[in-house]
């Protein structure tokens, strides 16, 4: 096989020679190279090797494409070989594909049937509605090396892309008509806010303690407080039992200021004894507002670090623990500050936030007073079996008593469970209504997804009221509250609530030790 080496060799040569440079540049010379040996005719090599010159398919491809002679001008190489063999490039391909009349012809042969294209009417022309997706490609002829469309395809073809874009089209026209919806009803809403404004600000607010009790101002409450007017309104309901200053909070704020910066030092034991509290609590309570500050409306982005609300936040808690050192810091207040923050002044917010917290369902939870807790829980009962009782059977079958969902509510005041705009309503009416709204409004919750939750288990109904839809309304929300019947045998919340707390004294005094003689 001397010729296969020298074949090879040349090859090697020519696939060098490919990837040098065709002229060197002046003054430059190239390395000599050896003559290469002379060569063998292929006619006397295929001789000797035995094979036939012609008739051997085999043997020509195999010299062909690996041992071919040296040639004194290399060919350009062609687009149509692509790749890379070791020594030099793949060499292209002499079996080029066939034409795609020549396909279709075979194709016509083959099968005996002759294609007639369709009539240029039959095709696709400026079509009004085109879908945003492939769905037009239905219409497009297949490439020219395919079998062509019969004109049978072809028409079915067309009446399914017509189909196609029919339901678009009505898919469409309900989306556009949804959309002209939303836009009316947020028009019609607007326009109530700016007319419910101009009463609030020119007849109810300058005359509010004759006007806040009316039926009339009762009914616009209920409909939810214009924005501009909704801090001023809060600060009005809520009050100021505890006669705190704008000054006094100063003072508070500069204390908070002086713990942070000596965090890491201990206080004296005076210290501790005025403020009630222990070094490892104050301590606790800064690590915690820190934490919770982050996690307060997250989504909004503003009370995080490097937020424009989160200073803010920051010192309004800080203040409240030094000003409340027996309640400290509990989780859930960050809520509560934060939408007094978005509707108030700084000084304002912590007034309403202070004596919002002084209420006496507020102070029960936050000071964790298991006792009051209990009666919360045992007055909303009464009204979760007089309004909804299949949930309520439900519920007791699960052994699901009403903390596992009421307290995340009652210490957020529902602004971490609902969407902020529906939790602000939720705040007008609490704001008008006191503390039976809260549990009012549980109940409305309830019973708007009472059907799902007759369907639940215990864990399923827990995960679902911890975390609610989110595409809850307002209009579905306080239909549903409106619906909410706050009477037991003829009693109403608060005497329900009198009843118990009675109750209580008196099994309290039952179970007292009798005096000693």
């Amino acid at each position: 096989f001397t010729d296969v080496n020298l074949n090879s060799r040349n090859t090697y040569e020519v696939s060098r020679r490919r990837s040098a440079p065709e002229h060197l540049p002046h003054g430059g010379s190239a390395p000599a190279e050896p003559a290469p040996p002379p060569q063998e005719p292929a006619d006397r090599a295929r001789h000797r090797l035995g094979i036939a010159g012609a008739g051997s398919s085999f043997a020509e491809f195999f010299t062909r494409n690996f041992f071919t002679k040296r040639t004194k001008e290399l060919k350009p190489a062609v687009q149509s070989a692509p790749g890379w063999k070791l020594f030099g490039k793949v060499p292209p391909r002499e079996n080029l594909p066939k034409d795609s009349k020549i396909i279709q012809q075979e194709y016509e042969a083959r099968t005996g049937r002759m294609y007639k294209p369709p009539p240029p009417s039959a095709r696709r022309k400026n079509i009004e509605f085109e879908p945003l997706s492939t769905t037009a490609l239905i219409l497009e002829d297949r490439p020219a090396n395919l079998p062509a469309k019969s004109v049978e395809e072809a028409l079915r073809h067309r009446q399914e892309y017509d189909e196609m874009v029919a339901e678009a089209k009505k898919r469409e026209i309900k989306e556009a008509h949804k959309r002209k919806k939303i836009m009316r009803e947020r028009f019609k809403q607007e326009e109530n806010i700016a007319s419910a404004m101009v009463i609030w600000v020119n007849e109810i607010l300058p005359n509010w303690e004759g006007m806040r009790a009316t039926r009339r101002v009762r009914e616009l409450w209920w409909q939810g407080l214009p924005p501009s007017v909704r801090g001023k309104v809060w600060s009005l309901a809520v009050g100021n039992e505890l006669n705190i200053t704008p000054e006094l909070y100063e003072i508070f704020l500069s204390r908070a200021k002086e713990r942070w910066k000596s965090f890491s030092e201990t206080s004296s034991e005076n210290d501790i004894e005025d403020a009630g509290a222990s070094v490892a609590d104050r301590e606790a309570s800064l690590e915690l507002i820190k934490l919770d500050i982050s996690r307060t409306f997250p989504s909004l982005y503003i009370f995080q670090k490097g937020g424009p609300y989160h200073d803010l936040l920051h010192s309004v808690l800080g203040a409240y623990t030094c000003y409340r050192p027996d309640v400290g810091y509990v989780q859930g207040m960050s809520f509560i500050a934060a939408v007094l923050i978005l509707n108030l002044e700084e000084a304002d917010a912590f007034i309403a936030f202070a004596n919002l917290l002084n209420k006496p369902c507020q102070l029960a939870f936050f000071r964790v007073d298991h006792s009051m807790m209990l009666k919360y829980f045992a007055a909303f009962e009464v009204f979760f079996e007089e309004n909804l009782p299949k949930l309520f059977l439900h519920f007791k079958s699960y052994s699901l008593t009403p903390d596992i969902y009421l307290i995340d509510w009652i210490f957020t005041l529902y602004s971490k469970s609902l969407p902020l705009d529906l939790a602000c309503r939720v705040w007008d009416v609490f704001c008008r209504d006191g503390e039976e709204f809260l549990f009012r409004t549980g109940l409305g919750i309830l019973r708007l997804y009472e059907d799902i939750l007759l369907q639940m288990d215990f864990i399923h109904i827990a995960q679902f009221l911890t975390k609610l839809p989110e595409d809850i309304t307002s209009e579905k929300l306080f239909s549903c509250i409106a619906a909410i019947q706050m009477q037991n045998s003829n009693k109403k919340w608060a005497q329900v609530f009198a009843s118990l707390m009675k109750d209580n004294k008196e099994g309290d005094k039952n179970h007292s030790p009798a005096p000693k003689s």
